[in-house]
Formats: structure tokens, C-alpha cells, sequence
């Protein structure tokens, strides 16, 4: 019987992806490892490798079709001892490549997304290979072994029933939660309206509209913001600090050095090296308590054309600002081409949002889940201060620091804004 390739979760918010390309062909030698596809997700263009070996027999999903459920099959390998004859009769594709609207068109009805607590559909017992090993992904089995997980005990949601980190990562997550509480009866909470486009038009007057339709990566910024707005409590602390130092430095630097070191770059370092100085605003809320990272990864946010990424530097504190500049510039290039790893911007402990190239003075941004702390970067700009008693000119540049309550309180926000400030206006600081 032939081996269903199915649709991958590509990243622990993916629940639908568009198949970019097609890299073989039917007919074509499959062999484990072997790149079968590009699947678009919510962030980013990412490589789909095989797992099974034997012979592509058929594409389910053509090339270009978008939203296609996780899990959903997309090709059928034939085994090694299989012919085309092994194949089920041809069957309409599982998903159509979907043409985005034009101007004045009506946009095919999106096909509506499973609650976020629906369970996923059961998946069979990893079925065992030759010699009574279980079926299971390098990575789900050296997970398992380092979480002392038995195999044998969990369902495989992968092709053939076979194990894959998503199924270690269910596992992990069923052990660790608490008992259920029983809460007291409560009257249910009116749903909000629902913001259909008819619905806003009216709301603004019937004002004329061209729809622009949702990609993945839009619907997955709005549901994670709105999360984040409504379910961390935020506060904000905001200080001013003086660029000259920091930008005659940074000149001298660049007259020495092959890496051109930006302001951002320095603002990591700075970032990080604070965060060092003040751990406890390295920080995330958890149930069973707060987090305190051991390393430094910096989330930087990266404008996109619809939408935006958060690339990561990891170890900011350990690294020197050429080090930083080189990672921040090939992390920015691959973003926007969209060919980041899922490990190269997912995770890290803080963010930076730097809008300072765009005149902003100043601004809030939101947290972005686990991370505890964001830091809003305004622009560098020429303000008139007080110096000695006397009226003077700087350059200044606004910061202002969005925490989670629960795991950052005030003064911790505030001795990290002391610290960041003191590495700018004295970046010698950083070089020491």
C-alpha cells in the first residue's frame, strides 16, 4: 500500500501552509533526507524533507496551492515493491491553488480554522520496524531519550503512524499540566461580533474598499497580538538617552573595521549586556513560575512586505559588536527573501522594535509570547537639554519598555532602562 506524505506542521503555529514548488517529480528515487518540497508558512519559505524512501507516485497538491491543512495528504510514495498499479484510482486534488482577488472581486469564503482546543484527529500506534523498533523520527526518538519518554506508549501522528516531535511535544505538555480544577458555574461571556468586511463597511459608512486579502502570515500576527493585548498585563517605562558618544564611536569603529556596525547593532549589545547586569528582566511567566533565562537571545523585529519576522541573535551578551553586525546582517537578508530556519526565529528571552529609521519619536510595542519584555528603539534626533545649569544641543533617542506584570515589575523595568542608558551614553562600556 502506498505512504501518504502528508502536509508537515513546519512551526508550532502552523495549521495550514501553501506548497511553494514541487522539487521531484512523479516517477522520481525518493530517499530519507531528500528535499521533496517548499511549504510557505505563517513566517517563512522552509524546506519539506522526506522520511520514507521509494518512488514518487503521485502529487495529490499541485504546485502553487494555498491553505492546505497540516496533515493533509499530498503525494503518495510508492514502496520499493510497488508499481503504479498499487496506486487508488485518481480522486480530485486535496486542495485547488486559490487566486487571490482583484479589485472589486469576491474572494472565495477561507475555509474556517478548528478551535484552538479542538483535539487533533487520533493517530494510530507507531507501528514497529523489522526487529521490534518503533517507528519514530531521529529527532521524536533523542527527544524521548533525553525526556526518559517510552516509545512505545505514544501515537504517531506522521505518515504510516510514525512518531514526530509534535507527538513528543504533546506528550511533554500532557505530563507537565496540572490536575483540572473544577470551576464554579458561570454564565457564558457574549462572543464579540464577528468583524466580517460587510460588517466593517458599514460600521465606516459604506465607504468604498478595496480587499486586500489575509495571508497566512497576517492572520497569525493578528491572532497572536490580540492574545498577547488580552491576555499579558502590560506596563511601560520610558527614558531618554544622549547618541553623541555612541555615535562617535561607532564612526571610528566602522574607519577601523571590514563589519559596518549600525546604531541597531550597538543597541543589541547594549540590550544585552543590560540584561545581564538586571537578569530578572530576562524573564517569562509561567503557571509553575517565572522563568529566568540563563542566555541572552535577542529577538529583532524585521519589516516585511505584509507583515514582519523577529530573527534571532543568539548569545547577544557573548558576542563582540562585529560578530553581532555579520548575524544581524545575513539574519535581516534571509528574512526578507524568507529563508530563515524555524530555529533562527522562533524562541529567544527579549525583543527590540528599532522604528527610528522612520522619524519616530517614540512608541509602545507589544510583548511577543514567552518573551517577558519588548524594547521600542525611537529615533536619534536633535533635542535641546539642560547641561551644567546651561541650555544645550544633543542628540537624544526615546526607549520605552513594554514588561509582562507578572513576571517583570516596575523597578526591574526601571534598573534595566538605568543600565541600557549608562552602556549608551558611555559605550565604552561594551568594549571592555
Amino acid at each position: 500500500m502506498p505512504i501518504e506524505i502528508r502536509m508537515p506542521a513546519l512551526s508550532p503555529t502552523m495549521t495550514e501552509g501553501n506548497l511553494a514548488k514541487w522539487l521531484k517529480k512523479e516517477g522520481d528515487e525518493v530517499h530519507s533526507g531528500d528535499v521533496l518540497a517548499e511549504i510557505e508558512t505563517d513566517k517563512a519559505t522552509m524546506e519539506f524533507e522526506a522520511v520514507d524512501e521509494g518512488r514518487l507516485g503521485r502529487i495529490l497538491v499541485p504546485e502553487g496551492a494555498q491553505g492546505v491543512k497540516v496533515n493533509e495528504p499530498i503525494a503518495l510514495l510508492l514502496r520499493e515493491d510497488e508499481d503504479e498499479s498499487a496506486l487508488p484510482p485518481p480522486a480530485a486534488p486535496a486542495a485547488a491553488v486559490t487566486t487571490p482577488p482583484g479589485r472589486g472581486a469576491e474572494p472565495a469564503p477561507a475555509p474556517s480554522a478548528p478551535p484552538p482546543s479542538a483535539p487533533p484527529p487520533a493517530a494510530a500506534p507507531a507501528p514497529a520496524e523489522p526487529g521490534g523498533r518503533i517507528f519514530a523520527s531521529p529527532l521524536a526518538r533523542r527527544m524521548a531519550q533525553q525526556a526518559g519518554l517510552d516509545l512505545a506508549a505514544i501515537k504517531g501522528s506522521g505518515p504510516q503512524g510514525r512518531i514526530v516531535k509534535a507527538d513528543i511535544d504533546a506528550a511533554l505538555a500532557a505530563a507537565a499540566a496540572p490536575a483540572p480544577i473544577p470551576a464554579p458555574a458561570a454564565e457564558p461571556a457574549a462572543a464579540p461580533p464577528a468583524l466580517s468586511r460587510e460588517r466593517v463597511a458599514a460600521l465606516a459608512g459604506g465607504v468604498p474598499y478595496t480587499l486586500r486579502p489575509l495571508t497566512a502570515m497576517r492572520r497569525t500576527i493578528a491572532r497572536r497580538l490580540s492574545e498577547a493585548k488580552q491576555t499579558i498585563p502590560h506596563f511601560y517605562v520610558s527614558i531618554d538617552c544622549e547618541l553623541d558618544a555612541l555615535l562617535k564611536i561607532r564612526e571610528e569603529l566602522n574607519a577601523k573595521s571590514p563589519d559596518k556596525i549600525s546604531i541597531n547593532d550597538l543597541l543589541i549589545r547594549a540590550a544585552a549586556l543590560a540584561l545581564r547586569q538586571v537578569p530578572a528582566a530576562n524573564a517569562a511567566w509561567s503557571e509553575e513560575g517565572i522563568l529566568l533565562w540563563e542566555r541572552v537571545d535577542i529577538a529583532i523585529a524585521v519589516a516585511l512586505e505584509d507583515g514582519l519576522i523577529t530573527p534571532i541573535v543568539r548569545a547577544a551578551d557573548t558576542k563582540g559588536l562585529a560578530a553581532i553586525a555579520r548575524d544581524t546582517k545575513d539574519l535581516i537578508a534571509r528574512a526578507r527573501a524568507g529563508k530563515l530556519k524555524l530555529e533562527e526565529f522562533q524562541g529567544g528571552t527579549f525583543s527590540i522594535s528599532n522604528l527610528g529609521m522612520y522619524g519616530v519619536r517614540d512608541f509602545a510595542a507589544v510583548i511577543n509570547p514567552p518573551h517577558g519584555c519588548i524594547l521600542a528603539v525611537g529615533a536619534g534626533e536633535r533635542r535641546p537639554v539642560v547641561k551644567d545649569g546651561a541650555l544645550a544641543v544633543a542628540t537624544m533617542m526615546s526607549c520605552t519598555l513594554s514588561c509582562d506584570h507578572r513576571a517583570v515589575d516596575g523597578a526591574v523595568g526601571a534598573q534595566f532602562l538605568a543600565a541600557f542608558k549608562t552602556l549608551i551614553e558611555d559605550p565604552l562600556r561594551m568594549l571592555l
